[in-house]
């Protein structure tokens, strides 16, 4: 399973069961080591997006323009994000077969961590400065390059000294895993 830390906004557009599943997906005991997420729901231009960010290694992932529909289906829109965004970063084979192996249904909480919520407010504001000075649409916003665009910044963390470059720590972790 893969823990996804929720926002109330976006826990509460999420047809989650009692046990935190989506529908159609089983409840799985093992903890996968790419666990550990948050997700905001965020309205750019009157539209409804998902960030996505990862807790340790502040890797994000874009999902634009969903619709209700769409929020039944997140687990998919996810891996669907996660594994295009891996390519468009260039990650390597071994990485991309790790990541896939790793993949696990979402269990979906309200727990929240202050450092990563900081984070995706940064990333959030930067997609909407985006859009301001592009002078475009959040229609024009594609999932996986705006993801990767997302990665090419430092982020400080916690209780961390040196800033965290979220391609190069998300490579390692995956790279690593065995």
């Amino acid at each position: 399973m893969i823990h996804l830390h929720c926002t109330k906004k976006l826990l509460a557009k999420l047809p989650v069961n009692e046990s935190g599943t989506l529908p159609n997906q089983e409840s799985n005991s093992t903890e996968s080591p790419l666990s550990g997420w948050h997700a905001n729901l965020i309205i750019l231009q009157r539209r409804q997006c998902v960030l996505f960010v990862h807790d340790a290694t502040r890797f994000p992932l874009f999902a634009p323009s969903l619709k209700k529909a769409d929020f039944a289906r997140l687990d998919w829109h996810f891996t669907d994000v996660f594994m295009n965004t891996l390519l468009k970063v260039g990650a390597s084979e071994q990485a991309l077969e790790n990541a896939q192996r790793f993949l696990a249904p979402l269990v979906c909480d309200s727990v929240c961590n202050r450092s990563v919520q900081g984070t995706m407010n940064q990333m959030t504001q930067d997609l909407e400065n985006r859009l301001w000075f592009d002078r475009s649409s959040v229609k024009d916003l594609l999932p996986y390059s705006t993801s990767a665009w997302l990665t090419e910044r430092p982020c400080n963390v916690k209780g961390v000294k040196d800033c965290i470059w979220p391609t190069k720590a998300m490579l390692s972790l995956l790279e690593k895993a065995i």
